[in-house]
């Protein structure tokens, strides 16, 4: 046996005791059910018993992600979960323990002690190899991606966002145990893992401020349901299973989506103008007593003169309380009134009276009843919307709440709504938003609204940041986050996840799209460069399908990143050639082939890419350019660009006539009259369109001139 395959078989015997051990902690709960005395009592020791088992792993875990030997020769093992034995010595400590932290920040500078570390590469608790690092004999020059590291970057990617416990680079480690009493905002580039700190960061704070910090008082939040699946599984796969993790839609009462704002109101509707406009017209909604209020009390009128009962309306306008709660201090107000005149009302007499004065309400009837009346609005806007303003938010109400469907910008307003009315929701002592760049303020507002301490962790890019409030500096989140903390900006610089020679292709949109944010400095060399293939419009389609077969072919998980306007076709196209695939707009991400629209595709990564027309892509947004960038940074291997137009445009023009002119392809205004665009809008909508959406659009074209 070599010396090494006789090393390996070392390591393993420690492997397989640790894991021993492990096993019998994982297994000493199982019976605990039984020990309850009523099954309330053993329902909630099962619970505790599964938690305490989430905690030291799974059981096809490796136990242990490296060691790290000090100057006198004692190893030390790191793993996710500390390990015991049966004198309740460590076995392996988590990677959160302060003694694990030279495993990170151990270096050929200041190597803190540290002899060697040892990383292990494993399938499942088996010891496949490992790689050793004697910082004695490193040269000063060494810098960049440990092997482990990119040993990592090279595996396949499964359609979940990986822990990085044994490949956590020492500058990410230093933001992972960043103060809590801040607001740090984590800045990075395509691939610099800005994500997976943020979690990381998540878990390590658990672990370092256990006595004031619970996993439940934490809550993270992704940009839309396919990205908040996809990160769902690292915070529990390093034992923190009680953390709340949402996408932003679910910050607001639950509702039916599917109505589409037209530009105009997207942008109005995220303004924090609303804020104020919201709980004007809310005031609104407060009645005027008559001058003399007459109630049937026990078979005769009483009259509670209209001055005293105006004092007591007025009096719970004043009070700093949501209006549910102004409501019932204004009943007990009226209740008072009649006590004082020797009457006990039955409860029915003074919720008359109520109900015209102060009505019900709820965040979905009181927002329809507002963007259902033009004269609320008007009388709600004040002086500080225009006429036109006003009008883009109107339209007409559903007969039925039930019946009312409400478009993804209305959320906040809903989630305002919900907080005037029946007050502030859960909050959390920490929050984590992913993809932060594109929220517009009043989704900033949804979230600032939940945090009890102000202490954020925020992660974005201002270089892929597209959409109605596409920013250009931090400053411009900031002013609509809490104010209650310090707020400090840290870019990442290295690119890890994707190939240089991806960076490098879409560097020129970089330059030109965001030319003052600065740019990831890529640190490893993919399998191939990017493949350009020019189509014709027949058979582009056909071409992705077919690439997108051999990449699955190969176990690659693919994404087929599109515009809206391409995207009929190449549903088509895949469902004729027998592939089966994914849908992101549906929240999934499957295994194989994913189709995914360029603004879902933020903060996902695949091992292969086809972008589809990057000339449509750039028409899809006022930042287009930014959006193709987004596109083309999606992989960790390889990338195929397939085109009608120009594969690369560097500037946000109108796209050719030929990119989009094919079937299930509105053509641009530029290239067609209204009813032109008409006929195409109606011949490419499908059985299960709105249809009272596609009239709404096609009325809007008629109205503009030839």
């Amino acid at each position: 046996m070599d010396p090494k395959s006789a090393e390996i078989a070392r390591e393993q015997e420690y492997f397989d005791r640790a894991e021993k051990h492990r096993e019998q902690k994982r297994q000493g709960g199982s019976l605990a059910g039984q020990a309850g005395v009523h099954p309330a009592a053993a329902a909630a020791l099962i619970r505790e018993a599964r938690q305490r088992a989430e905690q030291v792993g799974g059981a096809d875990d490796a136990v242990a992600i490296g060691r790290i030997d000090d100057q006198e020769g004692a190893a030390l093992y790191i793993g996710k979960h500390l390990i015991l034995d049966e004198e309740s010595e460590p076995l392996v400590i988590s990677w959160k323990a302060p003694a694990a932290e030279p495993y990170y920040l151990a270096s050929h500078a200041d190597a803190r002690n540290v002899a060697r570390k040892r990383t292990f590469a494993c399938s499942g608790n088996h010891i496949d190899d490992f790689t050793d690092v004697i910082f004695a004999s490193i040269a000063a020059a060494v810098a960049g991606p440990d092997s482990e590291l990119l040993r990592d970057l090279n595996r396949g990617r499964t359609g979940s966002l990986r822990d990085i416990v044994a490949t956590i680079q020492a500058a990410q480690f230093e933001l992972i145990r960043a103060p809590l009493e801040q607001v740090l905002v984590i800045e990075g580039g395509p691939g610099t893992g800005k994500t997976v700190i943020a979690l990381h960061r998540v878990s390590w704070l658990l672990y370092q401020h256990r006595e004031r910090l619970q996993a439940r008082e934490v809550l993270v939040v992704g940009p839309n349901p396919t990205f908040a699946r996809y990160i769902t599984s690292v915070l529990p796969s390093l034992g923190d299973t009680e953390v709340a993790q949402v996408d932003i839609t679910k910050l607001a009462p639950e509702v039916a989506l599917g109505w589409r704002d037209e530009p105009d109101a997207v942008r109005l509707k995220g303004d924090p103008r609303m804020v104020g406009l919201l709980a004007r017209a809310l005031d609104g909604r407060v009645g005027v007593p008559e001058p003399a209020e007459r109630l049937l009390v026990d078979g005769r009128f009483v009259t509670l003169p209209g001055p005293e009962v105006e004092a007591a309306v007025t009096a719970a306008r004043r009070l700093d309380m949501p209006y549910t709660q102004r409501r019932l201090a204004l009943r007990d107000s009226l209740v008072q009134m009649l006590a004082d005149r020797g009457l006990a009302a039955p409860a029915g007499v003074v919720e008359n009276l109520l109900s015209r004065l102060w009505p019900v309400m709820t965040p979905g009837a009181f927002l329809r009843d507002l963007l259902g009346s033009k004269e609320r609005l008007f009388a709600a806007g004040g002086a500080e919307f225009t006429t036109e303003e006003l009008l883009s938010l109107r339209r007409r109400a559903a007969d039925r709440l039930s019946e009312q469907v409400w478009s993804r910008h209305d959320l906040p307003l809903l989630d305002e709504a919900e907080q005037l009315i029946n007050g502030s929701p859960q909050r959390y002592a920490h929050i984590v938003v992913d993809e932060v760049q594109d929220l517009s303020p009043m989704q900033l507002r949804s979230i600032a609204r939940r945090s009890s301490t102000g202490s954020l962790t925020i992660v974005g890019d201002l270089s892929q940041s597209t959409g109605a409030w596409a920013r250009d500096s931090w400053a411009e989140v900031a002013e609509h986050l809490p104010a209650k903390l310090e707020h400090h900006v840290v870019n990442l610089r290295y690119g890890y996840r994707v190939p240089k020679q991806i960076f490098d292709h879409a560097a020129p949109l970089h330059r030109v799209a965001a030319p003052e944010a600065v740019a990831p400095e890529a640190v490893r060399e993919g399998p191939q460069g990017p493949r350009i293939h020019r189509a014709e419009e027949a058979d582009r389609a056909g071409r992705v399908a077919t690439m997108a077969a051999v990449h699955a072919a190969e176990g690659r998980f693919v994404g087929i990143i599109c515009a809206a306007p391409q995207r009929g076709e190449v549903e088509e196209a895949l469902a004729a050639n027998g592939s089966s695939w994914s849908s992101a707009d549906r929240g999934e991400l499957g295994r194989a082939i994913n189709l995914v629209s360029p603004q879902e595709a933020k903060g996902l990564e695949f091992d292969a890419v086809i972008v589809v027309e990057p000339e449509a892509i750039v028409a899809s947004d006022p930042r287009g350019l930014r959006l193709l960038y987004v596109a083309l940074t999606r992989t960790t291997g390889y990338l195929d660009v397939i085109a009608v137009g120009d594969p690369l445009p560097l500037k946000a023009s109108e796209p050719s006539r030929k990119a989009l002119a094919m079937p299930g392809a509105p053509l641009p205004s530029s290239v067609a009259g209204p009813a032109a665009q008409v006929a195409i809008l109606v011949r490419n909508s499908t059985a299960n369109e709105r249809w009272a959406e596609v009239l709404r659009e096609a009325a809007r074209l008629l109205e503009r001139p030839e």
